[in-house]
């Protein structure tokens, strides 16, 4: 177990064998590269990511097929070999969150570069899939349709 400073949650006991290493970090956070993923609370979809490194970085993240029961893409070879996939049911797929002006009505899944994570040996990375009609900004809960009349 190591100790780590958070300051969403504290001072944090962390088992050294649940941190997610990104081997290159996150786009626009190259520099960062061991977090550890915390449930936002118990049976809830929502999780957060938290930087081993810097205490005030933690990602919101979900499980996209929980909001978007047709999402579907391949993992490219490159990014197999990068993670040491050989079990596919050992991978585990998140979306980062975006919550514009603090709005949880307005919440946005980035489904365009899902977060890839091997469960084997706890290696991840940020895809950004090729010739996707995904984006970054995919509505979790989308506006009513409006009735006519």
């Amino acid at each position: 177990m190591i100790k780590v400073s958070t300051s969403r949650f504290g001072e944090l006991e962390v088992d050294e064998k649940k941190i997610v290493h990104f081997k290159d970090g996150i786009p626009a956070f190259e520099d960062e590269h061991e977090f550890i993923i915390l449930p936002y609370e118990e049976d809830s979809p929502y999780y957060f990511m938290q930087s081993l490194r810097s205490p005030d970085l933690a990602f919101l993240l979900t499980i996209p097929f929980l909001f978007f029961s047709d999402y579907t893409f391949e993992i490219d070879e490159t990014t197999v070999k990068e993670l040491d996939i050989k079990n596919s049911e050992a991978v585990f797929y998140y979306s980062m969150i975006t919550i514009p002006n603090g709005s949880i009505r307005y919440m946005t899944a980035n489904l365009l570069a899902p977060i890839v994570l091997n469960s084997e040996n706890m290696q991840a990375k940020q895809v950004v899939l090729e010739k996707s009609n995904y984006t970054t900004k995919h509505r979790l809960f989308p506006e009513p349709a409006k009735k006519e009349g």
